[in-house]
């Protein structure tokens, strides 16, 4: 029997590359699949690696390209990646790069582009659930999965140091979530529509300008000032996933890693939920 076609690699590599420019950042986030063609026939047909390049490889060459570009767009990225296999591998024919882009907008606060927070491109979903019956009626309006992200002024510490904790504490992170929120009227507004986007306006400026000390303590206070801005609204909950993004360590390939090159993952994630309500 022939092999007529071969080519392997890696796919569903994800990086995201940050550029700082003091307070200024631009992420840029990628899924890649990187496949080669070359003289590998005999992995297949003798059971002899010996021309093969590891996956593992394939994996921290697209890492370690990004910690040296990242300021690239993505085609120029995809060049430079293809490069360093034509260049590295004589036995590899052709490289083959595909890359789907998480396009992060700079979101605007108080009318001006924030320099370090971001929402996806194509968010979220709005949400309305109405319990009614014939002596009363419950309003809830929401989102779901509205996903956002601060590139710094976020931290994580003083957490339960026992024998199962791996993860340090920083002072400066990545934070980054697909929430659902969800608020029940006690009232009726002037207009729906413009109060749930004034809502989501507030979230997101507190979440951007404040320092986060965690999740938790984002959401408590974007409650708080969702609650008081709008008193048609009794409560706000919210579900806040985590969506990790960890650095990546470069000191395997002699590189340091300044808070450039991340791991995007999501799962596991952390799941943090909370209502916040008035009292009295």
């Amino acid at each position: 029997m022939a092999l007529t076609a071969s080519t392997y690699g890696k796919g569903r590599v994800r990086v995201m590359r940050l550029a700082r420019d003091g307070d200024h950042h631009t992420p840029r986030e990628l899924t890649l699949t990187v496949l080669m063609k070359g003289t590998f026939d005999a992995a297949w047909t003798a059971a002899d690696n010996r021309a093969c390049v590891a996956t593992d490889s394939v994996k921290n060459i697209v890492n370690v390209t990004a910690a040296k570009n990242p300021t690239l767009d993505k085609e120029a990225f995809a060049q430079a990646v293809a490069a360093v296999f034509l260049d590295t591998y004589p036995q590899v024919e052709e490289i083959s790069v595909e890359a789907k882009e998480t396009r992060w907008l700079r979101h605007s606060i108080g009318g001006t582009p924030h320099g370090h927070t971001f929402t996806l491109d194509g968010n979220g979903f709005g949400y309305v659930k109405l319990v009614a019956s014939r002596g009363k009626a419950a309003m809830q309006s929401g989102l779901r999965g509205f996903t956002f992200m601060k590139t710094t002024q976020s931290g994580w510490v003083d957490f339960v140091d026992d024998g199962y904790r791996t993860l340090a504490d920083t002072t400066d992170r990545i934070a980054a979530t697909a929430m659902d929120a969800t608020w029940s009227w006690a009232g009726v507004p002037a207009d729906y529509t413009e109060t749930n986007a004034k809502v989501l306006e507030i979230l997101i400026a507190v979440f951007g300008t404040t320092y986060s000390y965690g999740v938790q303590d984002s959401m408590y206070r974007m409650g708080e000032a969702v609650l008081a801005a709008i008193p048609e609204i009794a409560e706000i909950g919210f579900a806040m996933p985590n969506k990790h993004y960890i650095p990546i360590d470069m000191a395997p390939f002699g590189l340091t890693n300044p808070g450039v090159v991340f791991l995007p993952t999501d799962e596991p994630h952390g799941q943090i939920e909370a209502t916040i309500g008035r009292t009295g």
